[in-house]
């Protein structure tokens, strides 16, 4: 996997309360969030990245406030649906 080097100052990490490792991880997540928002990227594949269960990312996107019907196609729906 390629890695991202994320320049930030040491305080931003501090004033949300969370470790640097915390807030790291925070900003992965909200990018592949943000990817999967416009459309970019699957849930799947978004799920895959970060080394989850598709699910566990459709909780995450719950937690973001990001919906997960306003971003299915119809074609996905019916697989979705053919699934159950």
């Amino acid at each position: 996997m390629k890695s991202l080097v994320l320049e930030f100052p040491s305080f931003l990490a501090l004033t949300l309360k969370m470790e640097e490792e915390e807030f790291l991880k925070e900003v992965k997540i909200l990018a592949i969030v943000k990817m999967y928002e416009m459309g970019k990227i699957s849930s799947s594949i978004a799920a895959k990245v970060l080394s989850m269960q598709r699910l566990d990312f459709l909780e995450i996107l719950n937690k973001y406030k990001v919906s997960y019907m306003d971003s299915i196609t119809e074609e996905e729906l019916n697989r979705e649906l053919n699934a159950i």
